[in-house]
């Protein structure tokens, strides 16, 4: 047992650094960050870190990763989103540090090589995109140079091999530890890959250090609770003031301890993105295994939850919550009521495979190909999350969000009226950055659609299709002058849903009893 500031003390100039946690505070060693970021800013030690986390980290403000955007304390960095570690961000915008961007399951399975001392990770999420290295191979800006991703052949397939490289020092964290150093993670919202961390950490001939929020007497934890066994780990320090997200302190229902009891909730305004999330939805069919991604696709658990259909899917989160109610917004991640929390390479494993049945992911430019790009706009770097690797094999994929941006302005009632044209036309002739490649997904057989405010579009042989408008929507005018290119016209062209408009459920219900 060591004091964090003794902890941070271990870490040698030069050492890669492995930092468990997601998104907004889930599971996250908050504590050793503020802690590394004190000292370094007080002595200038340690100096030139390579750090790494499979999840994005951070508060879109001043926390997380973005406490370690300090000059000199890193030399490169490696994670899957950069987006809402804004300082940090914004050393790599000013080419002052390396930095590379892989997709979220590979990271959290390049953890398992690692351990298992492989060469690296051989996969087919992300041929064909940013970080198939005939692109740009994951690096972010014009001083990351060295190749960490190549091109393999195997069985006369091509394939990607991430690289594997040494971890130094991994820090994980859980709810408790006992005297031996043994792990649980009782109260966590998320499970990560603290294990495959902690094997990686100490197969590479380098540390573990664990932050908990409580300690145990040796023999005290439950055995079949121990999620990290003590001779994995070499230093815990305590935090007793630990939270369970940066938004909530402690939740029974993020940690599945309890259920939520279903109550009435006043129901989601009747806006544009729930338009978006409604027509989405309505492509779910009863009983699918699904992802929902981040942004407008969060509202999908929401809006099934009003329709009273939450149980007749199986809604997940990469993190690894399986069923039950994801939580929207900055604690995207967490989930209640749900089936079980599994750790996150083994959820990441079931999607590579093509276990979902159907994904609702956000888009920031579409093309005419169909190429998605929601990693690299506006000047930004940002990340992909896990997007490549659930949009890889999922046989349906509904990509949301609004056909123009900046200054946007709809109303709403029975139908869709422009009030106020968006300034940014998010369908273009070419996307900046491939995240998600339409030539493949066609290859694949992948079923594809783009679901905007006022109209949908769907991915054939010829690209990009123009299927549904809303009522009250010119096509000329609305939809095809708002584009950078043309798209085919259905010959059935055909009009959104009425129901997408109702004050009331849309009897989503209903559909689904009737179905059988």
């Amino acid at each position: 047992m060591v004091e964090v500031r003794d902890a941070v003390g271990l870490v040698p100039d030069g050492a890669t650094v492995l930092i468990g946690g997601s998104g907004a505070g889930h599971a996250l060693p908050q504590r050793f960050i503020d802690e590394l970021a004190a000292v370094f800013t007080a002595e200038g030690r340690p100096r030139d870190l390579t750090t790494v986390r499979v999840v994005g980290i951070g508060d879109f403000a001043d926390r997380g990763f973005s406490q370690l955007g300090l000059p000199g304390l890193m030399r490169r960095t490696i994670g899957s989103n950069i987006g809402n570690e804004p300082r940090l961000g914004a050393l790599v915008e000013a080419n002052e540090i390396e930095s590379y961007s892989f997709p979220q399951g590979v990271l959290s399975q390049l953890t398992r090589e690692i351990a298992a001392g492989r060469p690296g990770l051989v996969t087919q999420v992300g041929l064909g995109t940013y970080v198939d290295p005939r692109h740009t191979g994951g690096k972010q800006n014009a001083r990351t140079t060295e190749d960490l991703v190549e091109v393999v052949t195997l069985r006369d397939r091509e394939w990607l091999l991430f690289h594997a490289f040494p971890i130094d020092v991994a820090v994980i964290r859980g709810t408790t530890a006992d005297e031996d150093g043994n792990l649980t993670m009782e109260g966590e919202a998320v499970q990560g890959e603290m294990l495959s961390m902690a094997m990686a950490a100490r197969n590479s001939g380098g540390i573990v250090i664990a932050q908990v929020r409580q300690l145990a007497r040796r023999g005290s934890l439950p055995m079949r609770s121990v999620k990290v066994p003590g001779a994995l780990i070499d230093y815990v320090y305590v935090d007793p003031d630990q939270w369970q997200t940066y938004i909530t302190r402690d939740s029974p229902y993020y940690a599945g301890s309890v259920r939520k009891p279903v109550t009435p909730e006043a129901p989601l305004p009747l806006d544009v993105r729930k338009i978006i999330a409604r027509r989405s939805l309505l492509e779910f069919p009863r009983g699918a295994i699904c992802n929902l991604g981040f942004g407008i696709s969060q509202l999908i658990g929401r809006v099934a939850w009003e329709e009273g259909i939450t149980d007749q899917l199986v809604l997940t989160v990469e993190q690894g919550i399986f069923g039950g109610v994801p939580v929207p917004g900055n604690e995207g991640g967490a989930g209640f009521n749900y089936q079980a929390m599994i750790d996150q390479p083994n959820m990441f494993d079931f999607y590579d495979g093509g276990g979902l049945d159907i994904a609702s992911l956000s888009f920031a430019e579409v093309d005419a190909q169909g190429n998605v790009n929601v990693h690299a706009f506006e000047g930004r770097v940002r990340g992909p999350g896990g997007f490549p690797n659930i949009s890889a094999r999922t046989p349906r994929i509904n990509f949301v969000g609004t056909l123009t941006a900046q200054g946007l302005e709809l109303d709403i009632d029975d139908g869709v009226r422009i009030v106020t044209e968006g300034s940014l036309r998010k369908f273009v002739p070419e996307v900046r950055e491939i995240s998600f490649n339409g030539q493949l997904a066609r290859e694949r057989g992948q079923q594809v659609r783009y679901v905007t405010d006022r109209a949908v579009f769907a991915l054939e042989e010829d690209g990009l299709v123009l299927t549904e408008v809303a009522p009250g929507i010119d096509v000329e005018r609305d939809v095809l002058g708002q584009m950078g290119f043309r798209p085919r016209v259905a010959d059935d062209l055909r009009t959104m849903d009425a129901r997408l408009y109702a004050k009331g459920p849309m009897g989503i219900a209903a559909d689904f009893a009737a179905a059988g």
